[in-house]
């Protein structure tokens, strides 16, 4: 297995295992975010069942939704 963290670009397209790397969460956790009903996690494009990209730039702003900041609560 890969254990290198990719540096997510926003201009990238990324699959799923890369991008759990990036968020330091398992696969499965993003194959479960995006069959729930809704959908949760990043935005994502199925071009199949099987076949699953992620771009960077949608990444980038899931993480930035996520963001809580202490200071403005």
């Amino acid at each position: 297995m890969n254990t290198q963290v990719p540096e997510l670009e926003p201009s990238g397209w990324y699959t799923t295992e890369e991008v759990a790397a990036a968020l330091k969460v398992d696969p499965s956790s993003l194959r479960r975010w995006r069959t729930a009903r809704p959908p949760q996690g990043p935005a994502f494009v199925a071009f199949s069942e099987r076949v699953i990209r992620y771009s960077g730039a949608d990444v980038l702003a899931f993480i930035a939704s996520k963001r809580v900041d202490p200071r403005a609560a």
